[in-house]
C-alpha cells in the first residue's frame, strides 16, 4: 500500500510505503502519528502514487497543464528502457578510444589508498566505524584520501538531508 501524504508544518508531500504507528516528515523533520497525516490518495500501484505526487507538484508551481501533456511513469519507462546507450558506446560515439579511457582509469595518480568518490568514503566510514565521533570520521576519511574540509562540510550535508544524525558527538547512519 502506498499513500500520498503531506506535512501540515512545512507543505511538503511524499509517498509513505505501508503503514507504521508515526511518520516523520523528511524535509522539517516533524513526526506524527500515520492516521494524523492527511494522506491524498492511498493506492497499491507505486506509479499511481509517484503520479498524484508529482501532478500535485506540478500545480504548486502552475504546471498542471504541461505535466498533463506528459505520458505516465509506466510510459515513460518503456522510452527510456531500450534508449540506454552503455559507457562503451558513448565514450566511442564521442570521438574516444574505450580501452584507452579504460586504462587511463586504472592509472589513477590519487593512489591505491583511495576507493571511492570522497562522499561515498565519509559514507563508508559511517558505516563501519562504531558510534564515530567528527574526528573518527576525519581520520578514516583522512586515511582515505578526503580532506578535514571535506568532510566536516559533508557530515553536515548529510545531517541536514537527515541521511546521518548526530546525538552527543556521535554520528550514526538512518
Amino acid at each position: 500500500m502506498y499513500a500520498v501524504v503531506g506535512c501540515s508544518e512545512c507543505s511538503n508531500l511524499w509517498i509513505i510505503e505501508g503503514r507504521s504507528e508515526t511518520t516523520q516528515c523528511p524535509r522539517c523533520g516533524t513526526r506524527r502519528a500515520y492516521e494524523k497525516r492527511k494522506k491524498f490518495v492511498e493506492t497499491d500501484d507505486a506509479n499511481h502514487a509517484r503520479e498524484v505526487r508529482a501532478s500535485m507538484l506540478a500545480n504548486r508551481q502552475d504546471q498542471g497543464e504541461a505535466f498533463a501533456e506528459l505520458d505516465s511513469f509506466d510510459a515513460l519507462e518503456d522510452d527510456v528502457a531500450g534508449g540506454v546507450v552503455d559507457d562503451a558506446e558513448y565514450i566511442e560515439q564521442a570521438g574516444l578510444d574505450a580501452a584507452e579511457v579504460e586504462a587511463a582509469g586504472d592509472r589513477d595518480p590519487r593512489g591505491s589508498s583511495r576507493s571511492g568518490s570522497k562522499k561515498e568514503i565519509v559514507e563508508r566510514a559511517l558505516a563501519e566505524l562504531e558510534r564515530p565521533t567528527e574526528d573518527d570520521i576525519i581520520a578514516f576519511a583522512s586515511e582515505h584520501g578526503v580532506s578535514p574540509e571535506f568532510t566536516r562540510d559533508a557530515l553536515k550535508k548529510l545531517a541536514r538531508r537527515g541521511t546521518v544524525s548526530e546525538s552527543r558527538g556521535q554520528y550514526r547512519l538512518l
